[in-house]
Formats: structure tokens, C-alpha cells, sequence
């Protein structure tokens, strides 16, 4: 770390201590050029809280609301429906940016100003992604965030600069970019009691009770029940917000978390009432000096790409996408028909296949412990006594209300005459009520069995490894790719060992797409063979 980013700390710390966060149990230090800055542990804190934040310096939309420039202009768009809570954020964290002597600017002046998601790829960056989803997912989301800009943002910032008396500064997309990976990759879930997020209504309520104590004169005694509803419980309820929390939001990702955060409401916890702090947990035992991680949630590659900018190689999480183009449906033969039934069946027309499922497969050597659960999820009885709960069903992957989706896309003619039939049998010849959706998924099973809608899957499988592998070839080419080279940005350093075969150096962000990419295609060949066997065993079985 340089001298200049050294001030620059050492300027945040001030800041943060001005506002009256306490580093209890931990400091603030440079991690490495991959990570940036980390939070680090100290000597200090007994109880286990690492860090207390005041929630009034959590950037949150009822900061902006409440900000004497942004709030005005904002509230009355916010009432019209015109912006969204992270709208707000982003537009704050813009105008603070380029603000002339912002108070923010020790905080905001540390932040990185470049990112490892897809929307700060190069050219030559991006076309490492092609053919996989995200490649798709930047070039809308950059089109997406390029039309805000133009349409909002860019005349939001005008004026509000105008109205903080700066004639001069002029904002840019990449400085709205910034703020959007800002937001991304440091926002928080907060649980806030109500009464902080909603003081107006906690007011009126308080006046409210206040008059009716008068009126039923209970001389200042407050009703415990009100309407069913315990008045303490109204103050306790949490409103789940998003917002950015200076000094916690140093904390980077580990699957095995070091610290969770809390709000602390009352300060019985911290001894500093609203406000949020680092709680380490038990089983870390934090030595002095190490990083203190928190976990960003159970993400595949996929998102943690998308959203934080790096993978994680093996990831235990990760997963593929797979769905049924909408649009595909209106070249169905009967498509109207099918659309009805899929709307009846509550059909999901995508899912999300992770990596764990594939513990519960036919390839699997994991003992099976939840077998009979799959039974309840399916449809397992048959009118006609012909159609026969399948022996693979307890070794299906894939889920049921993808299934009933591409079962109903696949019907014949005969299967849909098949289907309209068993539920005019079951509904009788009045038609005073409605089949259920579980009726409806079980008249197509019975109509179609499993193999038409297997078939249909495994195609949609196949294409999307082809795609894949249009895209960057196989995945034993990537396998060979990520041996040959090196990452500069990050610890996988290997071409540099004595002995070893010089290695090529290649950005972080090619070597995370690599990654990514390579775990897409080993996933999609995965759920392809388990699929392809699948058929096999419904076509054998008559089903």
C-alpha cells in the first residue's frame, strides 16, 4: 500500500471515529490488491462485538429522503412512484462523489473505482463470457443502466447541483456506473425496528394512544392490547432495508464467516441504542491480526460474478440456470390450450439446478436420506391404474414444476384431448368448480408420462452446452487454460514456483471467467447425463 493510500486510511479512520463508530475489537487495514481493504482483529473485544456503527450514518433511501438537497427533489419523485429505494442510494452516492467538499468525502475517497463484475470488462474481457448467461445479462444490464442515466440521472444531477451552488461540475455514466457496483457489491440487508424507519407512524400512533387514554380516562395507563395487537409489538417489529454501513461494510466474503451483524435497538448489546455492530462468532476464535470475514449468503459463481466481481474455484453453491423461452411458446402447436394448462398447474417455465442436487441422483454415491419427501412433490396416482409411480423417481434431479412446464410444451394432440377429458370426468358435467393445480399436474402425467417432457429437457441441455462450448470450447480446454496460466491480481500465483514451466499471465477478470465458465459447462454435462439417463429409464418404463 502506497503513501498516498495510507492517508487516505488514516483520514477515514478520523471520520469514522468522528461519527462515532468504535473499532472495539478489530482495525481497518489494506488486505491485498484482489480484495482491497479488510476488517482485521485486535485485542480488546471481550464480549465479541468487533465494531459498532450508529444507524444514523448508514446511507439508507430515509437518509436521502431526509438529506436538505436530495430529500426535496427526491420525496416528491419517490410519492410519484418515478424512483425506487436503490435509486435513491445511487443517486446519493453520485452527487456526493463529484460534490465540492462533501462530508462523505474521507469515506468515499477510499472505495474502489474499478470492479471485477462483467459491466467493467474490455471488450476482449467480455468475450471470455461468450455463450454463457452472463454474457447476455452485462450487454442488457449496461443498456439498461445506460437509458436511467440518460433519461434521469443526468438531469437529477444537473439540478441538484445547481441547487448546492456548483455551476461547474459536470456528471458522467461511469460516475453513475461507479455508484450501481458501489451499491452491489457493499449493501447490506439491515433489520431496522419500524418505528426507525417509519418515525412519522410511530408518532402518530404514540399521539393516537395518548388521546385515547384521555378519552377512556385511563389516566396515562397505556392498553397492553389494542385491537388484538400488543403495543410492544409495534415497536419491536423489523423493516428489512437496504443500505451501505460505513466501517462493516470493509468486511469481505468467506464462506466460513469470522462475524455476523446486528442492529441493536435499545443498546443493550453495544451501550450505544440504533446501531448496527460485528458480532464474531463463537467458533472463529479470532487471533489477533487475522481478517474477519462475513458471509455474502450461499451464491454460485454465476451471481457472485454478476454482483461482487470475483468466483470462487470449486464453489460448493454453484448452479446453472435453465428455462423455457416465452417467446417459444407461441410457435407451439396448440399454444393457447398449453398456455391455459401451465396457468392452471402453476407451471415455472425456469429453474435453477445447483450443484447439490446432483447428491440426490442417479450418479450419485451419496446414501439417499429424503427419498420419500420427492414422492409428495409429484403427482403419484393414476385414473385409468395404467400409469405407474416411475421406479426413478426418487433419483430425479430436476424440479417438478419445471417438469409439468415442459410435460404440457411437449403434449400431442391425443394427450391434450386425454387431459381435457379426466378433468371433465373429475369436475363432473355441472362444472361448478375448478380443478386445483395438483389435479391438473396429475391429468398430465397421466396423459403424458415423464419421457416427453425428459426429451424436451435434455434438448434444452444439449443446446446450452453447445452454446457453451461455441462460445470458449470444452471444459477440459478450459481445464488446460487456467494450468498454463497465472493470475496477477490475485494469490494464484503458481507460474511463478521454482522448476515449473513458465506460465502466462492473465488478468483477474479473465482468470475469474475461466472459472465460471468452466463450472457452467461441468454443471450442464452433469444434468445432461442425468437427464439422458432419465429418459431412458421412462421410455423403458412405458412412461
Amino acid at each position: 500500500m502506497g503513501s498516498s493510500e495510507e492517508a487516505k486510511l488514516q483520514l477515514l479512520l478520523e471520520w469514522l471515529k468522528l461519527n462515532g463508530v468504535e473499532l472495539r475489537g478489530c482495525n481497518i487495514k489494506y488486505s491485498d490488491s484482489n480484495k482491497g481493504f479488510g476488517v482485521f482483529s485486535s485485542d480488546g473485544a471481550t464480549d465479541g462485538v468487533l465494531l459498532v456503527v450508529p444507524l444514523n450514518l448508514a446511507i439508507t433511501p430515509m437518509r436521502v429522503l431526509q438529506d436538505p438537497i436530495l430529500g426535496p427533489v427526491c420525496s416528491a419523485l419517490y410519492e410519484e412512484g418515478e424512483v425506487d429505494d436503490r435509486f435513491l442510494i445511487l443517486l446519493f452516492l453520485t452527487f456526493e462523489s463529484i460534490r465540492k467538499n462533501s462530508s462523505w468525502k474521507p469515506y468515499l475517497d477510499i472505495l474502489p473505482t474499478s470492479f471485477g463484475n462483467p459491466l467493467w470488462f474490455s471488450e476482449d474481457e467480455l468475450l471470455e463470457l461468450k455463450g454463457t448467461t452472463l454474457f447476455k445479462a452485462t450487454e442488457l444490464q449496461k443498456k439498461s443502466l445506460q437509458s436511467l442515466y440518460d433519461d434521469k440521472v443526468k438531469k437529477l444531477m444537473k439540478k441538484l447541483l445547481i441547487l448546492d451552488g456548483d455551476l461547474e461540475s459536470e456528471v458522467s455514466f461511469r460516475d453513475f456506473l461507479w455508484a450501481n457496483s458501489i451499491f452491489w457489491t457493499r449493501a447490506l440487508s439491515i433489520p431496522l425496528p419500524r418505528s426507525y424507519v417509519f418515525p412519522q407512524i410511530q408518532e402518530e400512533q404514540q399521539n393516537h394512544d395518548s388521546n385515547s387514554e384521555l378519552a377512556n380516562g385511563d389516566n396515562g395507563k397505556k392498553h397492553e392490547v389494542e385491537n388484538g395487537v400488543d403495543s410492544s409489538s409495534i415497536q419491536e417489529e423489523t423493516v428489512w432495508v437496504e443500505g451501505l454501513v460505513p466501517g462493516i461494510d470493509f468486511c469481505n466474503h468467506d464462506l466460513k464467516a469470522a462475524a455476523t451483524w446486528e442492529v441493536d435497538g435499545t443498546g443493550s448489546a453495544t451501550g450505544v441504542p440504533l446501531s448496527m455492530y460485528l458480532l464474531s462468532v463463537e467458533e472463529a476464535r479470532l487471533q489477533s491480526g487475522k481478517e474477519i470475514s462475513i458471509s455474502y449468503g450461499n451464491k454460485g459463481n454465476e451471481e457472485l460474478l454478476y454482483l461482487y466481481g470475483f468466483v470462487m474455484d470449486n464453489n460448493p453453491d454453484d448452479y446453472i440456470m435453465l428455462h423455457y423461452p416465452a417467446e417459444a411458446i407461441k410457435d407451439v402447436p396448440f399454444s393457447e390450450t398449453k398456455i391455459q394448462l401451465l396457468e392452471a398447474q402453476k407451471a415455472e417455465m425456469r429453474c435453477l439446478l445447483s450443484k447439490t442436487l446432483l447428491d440426490h441422483g442417479f450418479f450419485s454415491n451419496k446414501k439417499e436420506t429424503n427419498g420419500k419427501c420427492k414422492e409428495n412433490e409429484v403427482p403419484n396416482f393414476s385414473w385409468s391404474g395404467q400409469r405407474k409411480t416411475p421406479s426413478y423417481l426418487n433419483k430425479l434431479v430436476f424440479p417438478e414444476e419445471f417438469l409439468t412446464c415442459l410435460r404440457t410444451i411437449a403434449m400431442g394432440e391425443d394427450e391434450i384431448y386425454k387431459v381435457t377429458s379426466l378433468l371433465q370426468e373429475l369436475v363432473g358435467s355441472d362444472g361448478e368448480r375448478q380443478p386445483s393445480d395438483v389435479e391438473v399436474r396429475a391429468a398430465t402425467w397421466e396423459a403424458c408420462g415423464d419421457s416427453g417432457a425428459l426429451q424436451l429437457l435434455f434438448d434444452l441441455l444439449n443446446t446450452r452446452m453447445m452454446d457453451l462450448e461455441e462460445g470458449s470450447r470444452t471444459e477440459d480446454s478450459d481445464t488446460q487454460i487456467l494450468e498454463k496460466v497465472y493470475c496477477y491480481n490475485n494469490t494464484h500465483k503458481e507460474g511463478k514456483s521454482n522448476g515449473a514451466p513458465k506460465k502466462q499471465e492473465i488478468s483477474q477478470n479473465k482468470w475469474s471467467s475461466i472459472v465460471y465458465r468452466r463450472g457452467q459447462k461441468q454443471l450442464t454435462q452433469q444434468f445432461l447425463k442425468e437427464a439422458e439417463h432419465a429418459l431412458q429409464l421412462a421410455l423403458s418404463q412405458g412412461n
